[in-house]
């Protein structure tokens, strides 16, 4: 099966909560990486998301870093909210 990934980067000019983060995340770039899969037996190609996540500053250390799955809607509300403050 055939698969792609894009990466882009959003910014956060505010502190932002997320869902699937058990804390607040501080103002920021962030790089978001959304997996797909091609769905075979169509006569184009359509892609299906198989996975979205996000890079985040680690809780114990700003030196590491965690990757969380994400749902691409919180992300979209969390954006929306940014950009309102």
């Amino acid at each position: 099966m055939m698969s792609r990934t894009s990466t882009m980067t959003v910014t956060f000019r505010h502190p932002f909560e997320l869902k699937g983060v058990d804390r607040v995340l501080p103002a920021g770039d962030y790089p978001v990486t959304t997996d797909e899969e091609l769905i075979e037996g169509i006569s184009f190609p359509v892609y299906r998301r198989t996975s979205t996540t996000i890079m985040v500053p680690g809780e114990q250390s700003r030196s590491t870093v965690e990757m969380v799955s994400i749902d691409p809607r919180d992300l979209r509300a969390a954006r929306k909210k940014d950009a309102a403050s």
